[in-house]
C-alpha cells in the first residue's frame, strides 16, 4: 500500500483529493524509490525526472526546459523563444502536473487546441479544450468538471477573453498559470498578426496574481518587446533558445521546370510526408494534378475549397493517407504532425518569418529534413506589386524591408543557415554549417570582368528602359517580334552573349543585383545603372583595366544530396509502421498520436523484447506502454524470428539479376501480395505510392522471386503488352505506353516487362 509520509493524516499537500496522490513529494513505492516533487511551499522547486519519463517518456529534458519549468513553478513570468519541434509545449504541461489548481493555454486554432489535449490525454493528462466547435452540452460539461478541479489544462481562443460571463467563470478558479502559445501573434510587427490576441491584456488586469509563460518559435527582436509589452510581463525570466534546426537542409533552387524538380525531389522520399506550399490557389490545384498523374497520393489545401473538404484533406494528411499536401499558406499553424519530411516551397514566400515557421514543420521528430525553395526573379516582381497596392506607407515599407531579406536569403551564396539566424538576432559562429545547399556543395566562382562588362555595356546601350529577360534575349541574338520591331537587333551589344547560355545570363544578372552593381526600379522593373556600374563601363572605355571581378558559375541543377540517418533496419521499420497505422485506424487517430517516426525507429534500431527494454526507447510513458507495449513487442520478436529462421543459401542468381535484401521494403511488399492482398491494399497499408510498389515487384521478379502477375494485371493486357515489348524492345517504356494507351499503366509494363526479361525473351 502507497503510504504517503509527510501527509497521510493530515493530507496537508491536498494531493490525494485531487486524484494525483502519486504525486505527493514524499511518497515512495517499490517503482519509483526516490519520488521527490515540487512541493507548494518550496521556493526552490526539484524537478522529477520520474513524472518527466512516466507521463511524457523522455529521460532528459532538452536545452532551456529545466530552468524554464523551474521558473514557472516558482510562480515568475516567462518568455520563451524555442524553434518549432524544440520542446515549447512541455514547458507548460510539465507544471501543470504539479500545480494544485488549472493552466489556461491559449491557442489561435481549433486544430492545434485538439491535436495537443489528444496528445495529453494519450499521455494520461486530464486536459480539455473550449472553443465553438462544441455544444452546449459539452461546454457544461467542462465547466463542472473544471470546478471539481478535475482538469489540469484548458485550451481556449483569445476570442474568449472578450466574453464577460466566460470571464466571469474563469475568475471562479484556481488558476496556477496562463500559457500563450503562438504568442507573436499579438504584435503587429509579426508575420502572423492577429487582432484577437490584444484583448490578452485582460489577463494582467483580470488575474494579476497569476504568472505568464508567453511562448512563440519566430520572433525578431522588435516582436520580442512588443509581446513583453502587450502582455504586461512583469519581473519575468526571457530563454531564447537557438532557433538553429540543425535536423533541416536548407535548398534554394532555380525556378526552372519547377514541377519536373519536384517529381524528382519526390521519388527519392517513397512513402514519405511532406507539404508543397504554392501562392495560388490556382497553382495548387494545377500542381496537385499532375502529382496524381505522375502516381503520387497528394490532395490539395488552400480557402478557395469548403470547409468541410479542407477538413477531410488535413485529416488525410495527418492520419498518413496521402503523403503529399499541396497548400497555401492557409494550411499549417497548428499542424502538430511531426514526420513530415519535406516541406518545398513552389513561390516565393513573403518574408522570413513564414518562411521559417513553413519550414519549421518540417521533421519536428529531429530527423533529417529537407526545404526546398524554388527562387524566381518573376515570383519577386508579383509580391512587390501587391505590396505597391497598399495605401499605408508604413505598412508598405515593412512589407517591402521583409521582401528584401527573404530574397537577400535566396540569392546569397553564402550559409544560408548563418543569413537566416540572424534575421532573428543569433550569431551561427560557424563558417560552415553542413545543412545548406551553399555549405553542402559550394558554388565554383569564375572570372567575370569581361562578362560583367557585356552586360552593363547592354543596359546602357537600350537606355536603362528594359528588364532582365529582355536584356538577356538581346545579349543572346534572340529573333522576338518585340526586339526585331525595336530595332535592337542592330546594336554593338546584340547577340554579344549568344556563346552563353541563357540561364548562365540570369545567374549573372542576379548576382549583379544582389551585389549592388545593378538596380532594379519601376513598376515594371527595370534594369538601371548605378555609380559602381558607370565607373566600370568608364574604365573599359578609357581603356583602364578593372579589377578582376568573380561571380558564381551558375550550375546545372542537380538532386539534394541524399540525407543519412541513425541506423535502422528498414524492413522492421517498415512492419512497425504498418502496425502503427493500423492502430492508428482503428482509433480514429493519428499515426503520430500512438508513436512518432523517431521512436520506431529508435526500436527498429535496438529491437527491444522485454517490457523493460521498451521502455527505455525515448518517446515510451507508463500509458503507451501499457497500451501498446505488448503488441509492438510482439511484431519486433515475430520479425527476429522470422530473421532468424530465414537465414538459408542465397538461390543462384544470374550475374544480370540483383537479389533483394530479405530485409529490405521490397520483401515486406512481397509478404503481403503472400498474404493475398491487392495493389490498393498494400499501397494504402504501406503508405507509398502504386509507382513504388510496382518497383518492389519488378525488382522481386528480377530477383528470382515467383510472383504471378496474372493476379495483378489481366491476361489480355498480358498479352498486348508483351507484342508490344517485343515489337518495340524494352529498352524504353514510353514507346511501349505510346502504342498501348492511357488504359495501360507503366507499372503493368514494368512487370511484364521484367518477367519476359527473367525468363530471356528480351
Amino acid at each position: 500500500m502507497q503510504v504517503c509520509i509527510t501527509c497521510e493524516a493530515s493530507n496537508k499537500c491536498g494531493l490525494k483529493d485531487e486524484g494525483l496522490f502519486d504525486l505527493c513529494p514524499k511518497l515512495k513505492t517499490p517503482e519509483y524509490p526516490e519520488k521527490i516533487v515540487t512541493h507548494p511551499a518550496d521556493m526552490s522547486p526539484v524537478i522529477d525526472y520520474n513524472i518527466l519519463r512516466r507521463y511524457f517518456g523522455y529521460s532528459e529534458f532538452r536545452p532551456l526546459q529545466k530552468d524554464i519549468i523551474q521558473d514557472v513553478l516558482k510562480g515568475n513570468d516567462v518568455l520563451v523563444l524555442m524553434p518549432t519541434g524544440g520542446g515549447k509545449s512541455l514547458c507548460y504541461q510539465y507544471p501543470s502536473l504539479l500545480f494544485k489548481g488549472l493552466t489556461i493555454v491559449i491557442s489561435p486554432l481549433i486544430s492545434l487546441m485538439k491535436n495537443q489535449v489528444d496528445s495529453m490525454r494519450a499521455n494520461g493528462i486530464p486536459a480539455e479544450f473550449i472553443n465553438s466547435s462544441l455544444n452546449y452540452e459539452d461546454i457544461i460539461k467542462i465547466k463542472s468538471a473544471l470546478l471539481q478541479n478535475n482538469i489540469r489544462l484548458l485550451y481556449i481562443a483569445p476570442e474568449r477573453f472578450t466574453i464577460p460571463a466566460f470571464l466571469s467563470f474563469l475568475k471562479g478558479l484556481k488558476i496556477n498559470l496562463f500559457a500563450i502559445d503562438e504568442a507573436h501573434c499579438i504584435s503587429e510587427w509579426g508575420h502572423d498578426f492577429r487582432p484577437e490576441y490584444r484583448q490578452l491584456k485582460q489577463i494582467r488586469e483580470s488575474f494579476p496574481d497569476v504568472p505568464i509563460i508567453a511562448l512563440t518559435a519566430t520572433a525578431t527582436p522588435k516582436v520580442r518587446e512588443d509581446i513583453i509589452n502587450q502582455l504586461a510581463l512583469k519581473d519575468f525570466r526571457r530563454y531564447l533558445a537557438s532557433f538553429n534546426r540543425e535536423n533541416l537542409v536548407y535548398y534554394v533552387k532555380p525556378k526552372q521546370d519547377a514541377f519536373r524538380q519536384i517529381v524528382e525531389i519526390l521519388r527519392t522520399k517513397p512513402g514519405e510526408s511532406g507539404i508543397i506550399y504554392c501562392y495560388s490557389r490556382k497553382n495548387v490545384e494545377t500542381i496537385t494534378e499532375g502529382l496524381k498523374s505522375a502516381g503520387f497520393r497528394a490532395l490539395p489545401y488552400h480557402a478557395g475549397l469548403s470547409a468541410n473538404i479542407r477538413s477531410q484533406n488535413q485529416e488525410k494528411f495527418i492520419k498518413d493517407d496521402v503523403e503529399v499536401l499541396v497548400a497555401t499558406v492557409a494550411f499549417g499553424m497548428g499542424i502538430d504532425k511531426p514526420n513530415i519530411r519535406f516541406v518545398i516551397h513552389h513561390d516565393l514566400p513573403k518574408n522570413l518569418e513564414a518562411y521559417y515557421q513553413e519550414t519549421g514543420r518540417a521533421g519536428r521528430d529531429g530527423l533529417k529534413s529537407e526545404c526546398v525553395l524554388f527562387y524566381s526573379y518573376g515570383d519577386r516582381q508579383k509580391i512587390e506589386y501587391f505590396i505597391n497596392q497598399m495605401s499605408n506607407e508604413k505598412e508598405r515599407q515593412i512589407a517591402q524591408n521583409k521582401l528584401n531579406d527573404i530574397i537577400n536569403f535566396s540569392e546569397t551564396t553564402l550559409c544560408r543557415r548563418k543569413l537566416l539566424l540572424g534575421y532573428f538576432g543569433e550569431d551561427f559562429k560557424e563558417n560552415n554549417c553542413k545543412g545548406c545547399d551553399n555549405c553542402l556543395m559550394p558554388k565554383e566562382e569564375m572570372e567575370a570582368t569581361d562578362e560583367i562588362t557585356t552586360i552593363l555595356s547592354c543596359v546602357d546601350e537600350m537606355g536603362e528602359r528594359f528588364g532582365i529577360n529582355y536584356v538577356i534575349d538581346v545579349l543572346i541574338g534572340g529573333k522576338s517580334s518585340r526586339l526585331l520591331n525595336n530595332g535592337h537587333s542592330s546594336l554593338r551589344s546584340y547577340g554579344s552573349g549568344k556563346n552563353q547560355p541563357k540561364k548562365m545570363w540570369h545567374g549573372f544578372i542576379r548576382e549583379l543585383i544582389q551585389r549592388e552593381y545593378l538596380n532594379v526600379e519601376g513598376e515594371y522593373p527595370v534594369l538601371k545603372l548605378n555609380q559602381k556600374s558607370r565607373d566600370i563601363l568608364s574604365r573599359s572605355r578609357n581603356g583602364v583595366k578593372n579589377e578582376n571581378i568573380y561571380l558564381v558559375k551558375p550550375r546545372i541543377i542537380e538532386k539534394p544530396a541524399k540525407i543519412e540517418e541513425y541506423s535502422a533496419d528498414d524492413g522492421l521499420f517498415e512492419k512497425l509502421r504498418i502496425l502503427r497505422k493500423t492502430l492508428a485506424d482503428a482509433g480514429n487517430q493519428p499515426p503520430y498520436m500512438i508513436f512518432n517516426d523517431a521512436t520506431l525507429k529508435q526500436m527498429a534500431a535496438r529491437r527491444p523484447c522485454k517490457p523493460e527494454d521498451f521502455r527505455k526507447i525515448t518517446g515510451v510513458g507508463d500509458k503507451k506502454l501499457e497500451r501498446y507495449g505488448g503488441i509492438f513487442i510482439g511484431e519486433i520478436r515475430r520479425f527476429c524470428e522470422k530473421q532468424d529462421s530465414s537465414i538459408q543459401p542465397a538461390k543462384k542468381q544470374s550475374s544480370e539479376f540483383h537479389p533483394v535484401r530479405k530485409e529490405s521494403s521490397e520483401y515486406v511488399t512481397l509478404e503481403m501480395l503472400d498474404l493475398g492482398l491487392d495493389l490498393d491494399d498494400i499501397t494504402l497499408k504501406r503508405n507509398l505510392s502504386l509507382n513504388t510498389i510496382y518497383v518492389h515487384i519488378e525488382k522481386l521478379i528480377l530477383s528470382g522471386e515467383n510472383i504471378e502477375i496474372e493476379k495483378l494485371i489481366k491476361n489480355e493486357k498480358i498479352e498486348s503488352i508483351s507484342s508490344a515489348i517485343l515489337e518495340l524492345g524494352g529498352e524504353s517504356l514510353k514507346p511501349i505506353k505510346d502504342r498501348l494507351g492511357d488504359n495501360y499503366s507503366y507499372g503493368e509494363i514494368r512487370l511484364v516487362r521484367a518477367r519476359m526479361t527473367k525468363k530471356g525473351r528480351v
